[in-house]
């Protein structure tokens, strides 16, 4: 027994220093995005979902960082990655548009100027009312995917992260609502 926890001192101590550090990275990181969310008064659910995908992001690396650390055989890992990795780019092709609004989703997160409650102006032809090139609306909520936008009408809309990123949008003041619904009366 003696012999076998001499042999391997080097990798489990390579495996706790990795372990402990991802997990003060997490740590700290999950403090940072809290204050982010604080300062930006996001809602609990937005930022337990950023929380989220960075951990998943901490764990993914976490693994492959100890399986270097224990000198797993690289060709047969290889093998195994590339079977996995050759069905998954398959799959992500399939999806792209999932992964393109979870993107989406991250990245507003963080630089979104517009909050939940807030009324916006979106330029897109596709959801204008006919007669304009925009649509106006209130943001209910904004989800991993998708954002809920309530039009002047009542009518819900799921509107795609990627483009909100893709689309001019501006912030409407109170006044540019009031004369928005004079205009279509």
């Amino acid at each position: 027994m003696e012999n076998l926890t001499f042999n391997y001192t080097t990798q489990v101590l390579a495996s706790v220093v990795t372990v402990t550090f991802l997990l003060g990275l997490r740590y700290l990181l999950e403090k940072t995005i809290r204050r982010v969310a604080r300062i930006g008064n996001f809602k609990r659910a937005r930022t337990a979902l950023i929380v989220k995908y960075i951990s998943i992001g901490l764990l993914v690396i976490g693994i492959v960082a100890v399986t270097l650390i224990w000198g797993v055989n690289i060709k047969d890992l290889g093998l195994i990655f590339s079977s996995i990795f050759a069905v998954i780019g398959v799959t992500l092709f399939a999806q792209w548009s999932i992964i393109s609004n979870v993107t989406a989703g991250i990245i507003l997160f963080f630089s979104f100027p517009y909050k939940i409650g807030d009324r916006i102006k979106i330029m897109d032809k596709d959801i204008g009312d006919g007669e304009n090139e925009y649509g106006i609306f209130l943001i209910e909520d904004i989800k991993a995917y998708h954002i809920y936008l309530r039009k002047t009408n009542g009518e819900l809309l799921t509107y795609p992260n990627n483009l909100m990123l893709q689309k001019a949008v501006s912030l409407m003041d109170r006044s540019e609502v009031v004369d928005s619904k004079k205009g279509t009366d």
